[in-house]
């Protein structure tokens, strides 16, 4: 613990100025990171942009070479695109790559981590020195989906993604806000991040389509769960459909159980189970749904019942706030474990 206390560790936030990206610095601060020096990188159009810090602000420097140079550790939250160029470099230098984005979460090579869910993962960490963190609607759906697996074992899965705009970045929150009030001002509407209009209206496209028509976010919903599960060969359907809120996913799962879990049991599995909240009194309004969930460190749980579709059936609504839970907390959770690590060297 003296080594811990003599020496703190030298991190960078990349995407800094982004939705995930100001959530994760506010995290950073909240929770007291053990960082000596903290660097917020973006790209050439933010730079000089303050991002609140604790009770200061901190200035944006550009994402280049020399920024990487002498860091411990490096979080990336600006997009796969730019996740695939820079955190190689990044390891290069001698750095630790947290990776937010979809573009190692697939790797073989890079651990996907949920912190409450699968920690132990870090110790695959090998040569590449990168870690993986899941897509919002995939780390919820795995958190409450471990503790009923261990308890009945599943046999398959189906999910019905919600997806709020903001699943799009800033652009996508900031062309629905754009939309309803040309909506409102008898304006015409203009699709530009969205294919059609999103403002009162509901897409279910969430990305390109492949040539069996799913798209690239429903295939990496269901083989994140299945990594973060430990269960690679988990029958599981998705359809993802982009909602017109600014902010918070909501996913139903329906589960065909190995054995019969009866409601009440699956609820106090529910309950105790790290990282999630049971909100589940229908009889008094008491339910998962987005405005609750935003802010929140936990991923919402309710609507808990028997599925009659299938011998062993369970249902569930979540609720999660996608850029703060489902991206920022876990990155940070994540540096947490790791930075215990690095400042022990």
């Amino acid at each position: 613990m003296a080594r811990m206390q003599a020496r703190r560790l030298r991190a960078a936030v990349a995407g800094a100025t982004g939705a995930v990206g100001r959530e994760l610095v506010g995290l950073l601060a909240a929770r007291d990171f053990p960082a000596a020096e903290l660097r917020l990188l973006a790209s050439e159009r933010s730079v000089g942009e303050p991002v609140q810090f604790g009770d200061r602000e901190l200035p944006v420097e550009r994402l280049e070479t020399s920024a990487l140079e002498d860091l411990d550790l490096l979080l990336l939250c600006a997009g796969a695109e730019v996740s695939r160029r820079w955190a190689p470099r990044a390891v290069a230098a001698g750095a630790v790559v947290v990776d937010t984005s979809a573009a190692f979460r697939l790797d073989p090579e890079v651990p996907l981590v949920v912190a409450e869910l699968n920690p132990g993962a870090l110790a695959a960490l090998g040569p590449r020195h990168m870690v993986a963190c899941p897509d919002g609607a995939s780390l919820a759906a795995a958190l409450a989906l471990g503790p009923l697996s261990r308890a009945a074992g599943l046999r398959r899965v189906w999910a019905f993604a919600c997806l709020s705009a903001s699943q799009a970045g800033r652009a996508g929150a900031a062309e629905l806000e754009q939309q309803t009030r040309d909506l409102f001002n008898f304006r015409p509407v203009r699709a530009e991040r969205f294919p059609h209009q999103l403002a009162f209206n509901c897409l279910p496209r969430c990305g390109p389509f492949d040539a069996d028509g799913s798209t690239a976010l429903e295939r990496g919903l269901v083989e994140e769960t299945r990594r973060l599960l430990g269960l690679p060969r988990l029958p599981m359907g998705v359809t993802a459909v982009q909602v017109p809120v600014f902010s918070a996913h909501g996913l139903a799962l329906h589960l065909e159980l190995g054995r019969a879990l009866p409601p009440d049991e699956a609820r106090a599995l529910l309950a105790d189970a790290p990282g999630l909240r049971l909100v589940d009194d229908p009889a008094g309004e008491a339910y998962p749904h987005g405005l609750e969930a935003v802010g929140q460190d936990e991923v919402l749980v309710g609507r808990v019942r028997r599925d009659g579709g299938s011998e062993g059936g369970l249902a569930l609504w979540l609720a999660v706030d996608n850029a703060r839970r489902g991206g920022a907390l876990n990155a940070v959770q994540v540096a947490e474990r790791l930075a215990s690590v690095l400042l022990s060297r």
